[in-house]
């Protein structure tokens, strides 16, 4: 069941708002009936709902609530709405009660699979930039928050222009910044009306994929064993497996245990948790490793239609910057591989792989491997049921490219790439971030990684074809990012450890820094190959940009589904 922490408070600068509130939100809104001409609306049939919310939301003969049966949107985006009427409006409601109610709303008033795919980045809590394909409307509404809020709504016409008088009221800057124009009057639209339109077009509340989906919408059968393969920023990949038991007297409640290692340094995790799979599709769970982990991992993924297949993320850190992306492939009877380590042989020498899966037979022998053309497999080295280790001698003159593995009857195309030479390196993210903290606020911290790469058949860098041979052991560094005369950035923002982690200086002015600036500013985060290490002729460099900035003080109505 999901934990919420509803706090009952009133933000004091509400109060000096209250005459513009008055003027763009008439306190009467909310309790009004939808209009009489009104057909859409979705009917609410849960009592709790009705009882919870019914004070001041109307209901009508139709058996809709106004306001509320007008919107569809993901689990974030209705606990969202709860914590706001019980900040702004002094809601008062308990827990368990919230639970229900964003229960109820996620299944009933949500989204289908294609709508909630192209917004998961926002549940995901993801730190890339997803442009938008309508550079306007992206303008008006990223100067506050990510569009992925927005594309994870439905709305009718009249409540997307009731959300945009909400943000004139509460937030009357919002004019200055992107919903009205300044300078003399014209009979252009202002971006304002401009959104609206927009996003009643694009994000009504029926659409086709709603109604097909809430005809076949059921709860997901998926107890049972499931491969995960991840990958961890700065770390490498993850194998390991997931078992999922449905929690009695439920059909959308889960218990799991998880078992995975870190195939780059043999690092296990063992985690148990549990999850809630909302609309039939979305996963949202939480897992701790041990009693003596206190935050966990929130997981945020999609069920595919087939029951089959999971994706998403699963993450923690004072802003969600720590995570894994994850893919979960149910079990069967058959041997299945998810993934070798390393992902990348050199020609002309011998390496142990680690290959690992699900069901992998015990007693494999060499003659059972097969990784194509140029590759002897010398001896097994070990077994196990999740891991086979092999002794493999790569020719001097093998194929550079691709190959598929098989072990026994299982297989996984693409999976281990033959290289002659390491021809470039990169660093990611190519632009990273990250908070000062410490004192006053917690710190953000940026996870950098290197990666190899071979030029591939056209032998020209940074193209389509080439190889992406995985992570590499690099030096790190950082060097000044010049922006200014005498920039001394690089003295205080902070310190990059030995595995590509940035850890930013404290939060608050800084007396030993002229003007007791804060400890923010840019710098260059440095990556060095070793020509040693990938028969390179030349060290090889490359270089990120991480911005260290101020914490982020005001984090408004935050949007985690979490678990106990």
């Amino acid at each position: 069941m999901p934990q919420f922490r509803v706090t009952r408070f009133t933000p004091s600068l509400i109060s000096l708002f209250a005459p513009l509130l008055a003027a763009a939100i008439p306190s009467f809104v909310a309790a009004q009936p939808p209009a009489a001409d009104d057909a859409t609306g979705i009917p609410i049939a849960s009592d709790t709902v009705r009882q919870a919310c019914g004070s001041c939301h109307r209901l009508d003969e139709a058996g809709r609530l106004s306001r509320i049966s007008f919107r569809r949107t993901t689990p974030e985006g209705w606990q969202q709405t709860i914590r706001r009427m019980v900040t702004l409006n002094d809601v008062t409601i308990e827990p368990e009660t919230a639970r229900e109610v964003v229960r109820y709303l996620a299944n009933n008033l949500g989204l289908a699979p294609e709508e909630a795919r192209p917004a998961a980045y926002e549940a995901e809590r993801r730190a890339d930039d997803h442009p938008y394909d309508d550079a306007e409307i992206q303008q008006i509404c990223t100067q506050c928050h990510s569009m992925g809020r927005i594309i994870s709504q439905r709305r009718t016409e009249d409540e997307w222009t009731l959300l945009m008088a909400m943000h004139r009221g509460y937030y009357p800057f919002a004019d200055f910044q992107a919903f009205r124009r300044s300078g003399p009057p014209s009979d252009e639209p202002q971006p304002v009306d401009q959104a609206i339109a927009h996003l009643s077009d694009r994000f009504p509340l029926n659409t086709p994929e709603w109604t097909a989906w809430s005809a076949t919408k059921r709860p997901a059968r998926i107890a049972g064993v499931w491969l995960l393969r991840g990958q961890a920023q700065g770390i490498g990949p993850v194998y390991g497996q997931m078992t999922i038991a449905a929690v009695p007297g439920t059909d959308d409640a889960f218990t799991t245990e998880t078992s995975y290692v870190y195939a780059r340094d043999g690092r296990r995790v063992t985690r148990e948790g549990r999850a809630i799979v909302y609309t039939g599709f979305q996963w949202r769970g939480r897992s701790v490793e041990g009693p003596t982990d206190t935050d966990g991992l929130r997981e945020v993924m999609l069920v595919e239609r087939d029951w089959q297949t999971m994706r998403g993320r699963w993450f923690t850190g004072a802003y969600d910057e720590v995570g894994i992306d994850v893919t979960l492939e149910r079990v069967v009877a058959a041997p299945a591989i998810a993934g070798v380590q390393p992902p990348s042989i050199p020609a002309g020498q011998t390496v142990t792989l680690q290959i690992h899966g699900a069901n992998l037979a015990t007693t494999t022998d060499a003659r059972s491997v097969d990784l194509g053309p140029g590759i002897e497999v010398v001896r097994v080295a070990a077994t196990a049921p999740d891991r086979v280790g092999v002794e493999v001698r790569i020719d001097a003159d093998a194929a550079v490219g691709a190959r598929d593995i098989f072990l026994g009857q299982a297989a996984l195309p693409g999976a281990l790439t033959v290289y002659d030479e390491v021809h470039r390196i990169a660093v990611t993210p190519e632009a990273g971030m990250a908070r000062v903290g410490g004192i006053r606020f917690p710190k953000q911290y940026q996870q950098f990684e290197a990666r190899a790469f071979h030029d591939g058949p056209d032998g020209e860098s940074d193209t389509g074809d080439d190889l992406d041979l995985g992570i590499v052991d690099v030096s790190w560094s950082l060097e000044e990012y010049a922006a200014t005369f005498g920039d001394d950035d690089l003295q205080y923002v902070g310190a990059l450890d030995a595995q590509g982690r940035f850890a930013p200086a404290v939060d608050g002015p800084n007396v030993e820094r002229s003007g007791n600036r804060n400890n923010v500013g840019d710098v260059w985060v440095v990556a060095t190959y070793s020509a040693a290490s990938g028969r390179s002729e030349d060290d090889l460099r490359a270089r990120a940009h991480l911005l260290v900035t101020v914490p982020l003080y005001l984090r408004w109505d935050p949007t985690a589904v979490e678990q106990p």
